[in-house]
């Protein structure tokens, strides 16, 4: 096989340039203004390389885009306006991850073609919090405009939630950002500008031990000991360079994950799900956005031969971010999100379900009864005693806190009647089960604030309590994850044993997520859920 290197196109009419050879380990190009197109591919033997980075910045040394090529993702490309945009110049690193660590300058000059966004957002300066973590650089920049499903509670302003009309997103989500970050904005972005050129210098970036901070992620147990997380969005609305990340229960480390598996990984994503099938043990990914796209894929881990595969399924099914997705014997169930409309219209929620077959490879709609849910994004849903209970979310400018329950042996919704005290409208909320008969909500967004109150919903009594546990209400949060891992095995025991006992210990994990002030969770707490439970 030929020597490994890195190829760039630059325009369809443009012949491959080598950008990187065999013994080079980084690489950075001066972009300007001039080419619509890029395309960077690998080529050769990989050896003992695991991955090379790849990352591009404009002119005040600021990500705006990055990806990564694989054994298994040989490819990048950009085109002009799609992925992110820049004023005047941009830089390509090119980093090798893995093998020959000697450093090659081809000293190629390109070009990119110069274009003007449609908003810049404010850069804030970024500060350490206690159990987050600031980011400098490694994830994409949002577009404003369509696609403001992207924009997250720590934006670069406040805005309160304006009554709908024709031109309102619906689905859209308002932006907080402390009024100090926004002062700060300014000198950051002239700080980034002063030391642009020194970090242009090509230098090795030490490998992160823990995700970055980040919200909009999926964290999926596969058993006692594992958990698996995927995606999300950190600071400056960029996506993260670090999407995935496996994660050890016993001793609560963190493995970077995307090189671990073969096959095509999902692109970087926010709003997507991520649901594990505990007969077949693959963890299904379904839709999401990025920038202005819009996904609808499905794409499958299998835990066992650690491979992903990306079904070509039939049926149909819109591209969606922020739905849920609930596993009922074998089988996805999504309800609600945001989808795209046609342009001019702006993004709509959704009311329908959509079911999925993994074994037939098929999407197909059911028939369904009884009194629907309101179109509604930023929801949660959990599969109990064979009934799927929904609640909360948001439609622009409404957020709700009502609750529905649908029966999957009638497929008929109904409206689920409660008593107690109720968690106020929210959206992007933690949910998990903590039992055959209750489950919890902790924190979210309202439409101006992150949230820190917690409560346990009992599906038997219809009742809600309010929880006060410091770990849980000490902070608010918006867009983290909560999952409960599965009791552990006593020493010996197998598969074909029963379940463990309701009263077995399980652990809730708690992790990432964004607060009031701009900042983003990288910390991960445990609770025993024999606390929680009533």
């Amino acid at each position: 096989m030929a020597d490994f290197g890195v190829y760039a196109i630059f325009g369809v009419d443009e012949p491959p340039q080598q950008i990187l050879r065999r013994e080079g380990w980084q690489s950075s190009i001066e972009i300007q203004p001039s080419v619509q197109l890029m395309v960077l591919f690998a080529r050769g033997d990989w050896g003992k390389r695991d991955s090379v980075s790849v990352e591009l910045a404009d002119e005040r040394n600021i990500p705006i885009n990055m990806g990564k090529l694989t054994p298994f993702n040989k490819c990048l490309s950009w085109e002009s306006g799609e992925d992110g945009v820049w004023s005047s110049g941009a830089t390509l690193t090119v980093k090798l991850i893995g093998g020959t660590t000697e450093f090659l300058d081809p000293g190629v000059a390109l070009s990119q073609m110069e274009c003007t966004p449609e908003c810049i957002p404010a850069v804030p300066a970024l500060r350490e919090c206690p159990g987050k973590r600031k980011r400098s650089q490694g994830e994409e920049e949002v577009n404003e405009g369509r696609g403001k499903e992207n924009i997250c509670p720590n934006a670069s302003e406040k805005v309160t939630p304006q009554r709908r009309s024709k031109n309102n997103h619906h689905g859209g989500q308002t932006r907080l950002f402390s009024q100090k970050e926004e002062q700060t904005a300014t000198s950051s972005s002239q700080s980034h500008k002063a030391k642009g050129k020194q970090a242009k210098t090509p230098s090795q970036t030490a490998p992160l031990d823990k995700p970055s901070g980040r919200w909009g992620q999926t964290l999926c147990p596969i058993d006692p000991q594992t958990a698996i997380l995927i995606g999300g969005q950190g600071a400056r609305m960029q996506f993260c360079k670090d999407p995935i990340w496996k994660l050890c229960t016993e001793d609560l480390s963190w493995v970077p994950a995307e090189t671990l598996a073969e096959g095509p990984t999902p692109e970087a994503r926010i709003g997507h799900t991520a649901t594990y099938d505990p007969e077949s043990k693959r963890i299904f990914v379904f839709g999401g956005s990025k920038h202005k796209k819009w996904f609808n894929d499905v794409h499958i881990l299998d835990t066992q031969t650690w491979r992903w595969t990306l079904v070509e399924a039939q049926g149909k099914v819109p591209p969606l971010a922020y739905h849920s997705c609930s596993m009922f014997r074998g089988e996805l169930f999504v309800f609600g999100g945001v989808f795209p409309r046609p342009h001019p219209e702006p993004d709509g929620c959704s009311d329908s379900i959509y079911i999925f077959n993994p074994e037939m490879a098929i999407w197909y709609q059911p028939i369904v009864n009884g009194e629907k849910p309101a179109p509604r994004s930023g929801h949660s849903a959990c599969v109990m005693q064979g009934r799927i209970f929904v609640f909360g979310g948001w439609d622009t400018p409404v957020c709700f806190n009502d609750m529905f329950m649908l029966d999957l042996g009638l497929m008929e919704f109904s409206v689920v009647k409660t008593s107690g005290t109720a968690p106020s409208p929210r959206s992007w909320h933690g949910c998990a089960v903590l039992s055959d008969c209750s489950f919890l909500i902790h924190g979210g967004y309202n439409g101006n604030n992150a949230l820190s109150d917690a409560f346990v919903f009992n599906t038997d009594t219809s009742c809600w309590s309010s929880l006060a546990f410091p770990q849980l209400n000490s902070v608010p949060r918006a867009g983290h994850s909560i999952i409960t891992m599965p009791p552990t095995c006593k020493q010996g025991c197998t598969d074909e044993q029963e379940e463990l006992p309701e009263s077995a210990p399980q652990t809730l994990l708690v992790f990432g997520g964004g607060d009031n002030e701009g900042c983003f969770f990288s910390d991960l707490f445990t609770m025993p859920v024999e606390e929680l439970r009533d």
